[in-house]
């Protein structure tokens, strides 16, 4: 990674402008990789100077913290620690629970895991809908003054929801999907998080491997990928969705990078106020991903790359209709 990038505040806090999403070590994309693996790839990370790492008690049913806190214990000091609270596996069972109680409860386990006394920036995974924002919130808020938060974040909220929820205590950061191909921060997100001084937290940059430009077969993708349930990914409309790779990945010929390299620069040359969170289980990509704060795109390409791959040009929502209800973000 270009160490020096400009870094980049999630509150009181600064980080490079690309962390690492630690999700897919052990959740949601298939089979997770070996435990040594993983471990190596978040040792490189390391290396590299990744300095934001973000987890959440939901990820492998608490096995992805278990795994951060193993590994990253010992260098606690050097990085920015982020996970998620309020949505967890109880008895097998993926539950969002937006209580008082709950959160707390969440809280201490994920301290436990995580072997550390204080979480750096704590999010609310999903608004529970049967809580109203404000307590969730003020139950984080008494984790900040217990000590055991520093700063706190939401996920997959619209602005409406992130500016009741700072009326309460600040937000640091919202974290939702932005990418090329999910346009919608743009409707109201970026704007509230500059307005109330928040970042932006982009989860799934490259849109769950789609703009990568190496996943071309959805049919290979292993029975229980999360993919397999979203519209976009199915076969009727990935098709059209790859031909808008063409032109893409020529315009990452032009500035010879690498059309992840190129997805993650478009993002971060946005606003300032957004930081990427690209996930993955290979060392090479990661090291392909934090080469990208050295890409610079011209204003021309810029443009093109936003006409050429958006929410008229997409095909297929982002999620199926289940998943849609559990989530707050505006959609077009």
């Amino acid at each position: 990674m270009d160490h020096f990038a400009p870094r980049r505040c999630i509150g009181p806090l600064t980080v490079r402008p690309i962390g690492l999403g630690c999700m897919n070590l052990s959740h949601a994309y298939g089979i997770p990789p070996p435990a040594r693996e993983a471990e190596r790839l978040l040792r490189a990370a390391l290396d590299l100077g990744v300095d934001y790492f973000d987890t959440a008690a939901l990820y492998g049913f608490g096995a992805n913290e278990t795994l951060i806190g193993r590994v990253l214990a010992e260098h606690r000091s050097r990085i920015v620690l982020a996970t998620k609270g309020g949505m967890a596996g109880v008895l097998g069972k993926r539950v969002i629970d937006g209580r008082p109680v709950a959160i707390h409860g969440n809280c201490e386990e994920s301290l436990k895991r995580l072997r550390t006394e204080a979480i750096d920036l704590y999010y609310l995974h999903r608004w529970d809908r049967r809580v109203p924002i404000e307590e969730s919130v003020g139950a984080m808020a008494d984790l900040v003054r217990q000590g055991k938060v520093r700063a706190i974040g939401l996920s997959e909220v619209s602005a409406a929801t992130l500016l009741k929820a700072h009326a309460v205590h600040p937000i640091a950061a919202l974290q939702n999907e932005y990418s090329l191909w999910t346009r919608n921060p743009e409707i109201g997100a970026l704007d509230a998080c500059r307005r109330i001084g928040a970042a932006l937290v982009a989860f799934s940059p490259l849109a769950r491997g789609f703009l990568t430009g190496t996943l071309r077969e959805v049919s290979l993708l292993p029975p229980h990928d999360l993919r397999r349930t979203m519209p976009r990914f199915a076969a009727e409309n990935y098709g059209r969705n790859l031909e808008l790779l063409e032109g893409f990945t020529a315009a990452a010929r032009e500035l010879d990078c690498t059309p992840a390299q190129l997805a993650l620069a478009w993002l971060l040359a946005k606003e300032e106020h957004i930081v990427a969170i690209p996930g993955t289980t290979r060392v090479e990509h990661l090291k392909e991903n934090t080469g990208a704060v050295g890409v610079r795109v011209p204003h021309e390409i810029l443009t093109r790359l936003d006409g050429l791959i958006n929410q008229h040009t997409v095909t297929g929502a982002r999620y199926n209709a289940t998943a849609l209800a559990d989530i707050d973000t505006e959609e077009f």
